[in-house]
């Protein structure tokens, strides 16, 4: 199952991660893919927010940490792998015990490398540049958790 959506102001763009967030109840892997400034990190922003993750936190993008983990009811992992260079190099992140993880909610920036290494998810979002610098997402649900959160999903 996947659907489209048209996002004109990064305030939208919060706000669909928001409204996702809100629809989060149990573990879930989303993956997040699309060019340098496309919306990553600001969805995230908004998922967290959706998730009652404390506004104490400010999310920001984890691309020389590689991993921000976010404490709530489930705890949010923000994984940036932009900088990783191949899959010999996940080993060392720690990335395998996150996605073992029960009560957590795990965002992958750049899964490329996740994917190779026949890593699944439920959610993968593309987030692409539109025309008069609005955003395209198409998100995509695999599995019974991703297919029910879609479902519900109408921005």
């Amino acid at each position: 199952m996947e659907k489209e959506f048209i996002l004109k102001t990064d305030k939208d763009t919060k706000k669909a991660g928001q409204k996702i967030g809100s629809l989060i109840s149990s573990k879930i892997c989303i993956f997040l893919s699309g060019d340098l400034g496309s919306g990553k990190t600001t969805f995230t922003q908004g998922l967290a927010k959706g998730l009652g993750i404390s506004e104490e936190y400010y999310i920001t993008s984890p691309t020389y940490s590689i991993i921000n983990e976010y404490p709530g009811a489930l705890t949010l992992y923000h994984i940036d792998l932009y900088r990783i260079a191949d899959v010999l190099d996940l080993d060392s992140t720690g990335i395998g015990e996150i996605m073992d993880q029960e009560n957590a909610v795990i965002a992958v920036e750049w899964p490329e490398l996740l994917i190779k290494d026949s890593y699944s998810c439920d959610l993968k979002i593309n987030f692409s540049l539109y025309e008069n610098f609005s955003r395209k997402i198409s998100i995509l649900a695999s599995g019974r958790m991703g297919s029910n959160l879609l479902e519900k999903l109408l921005l």
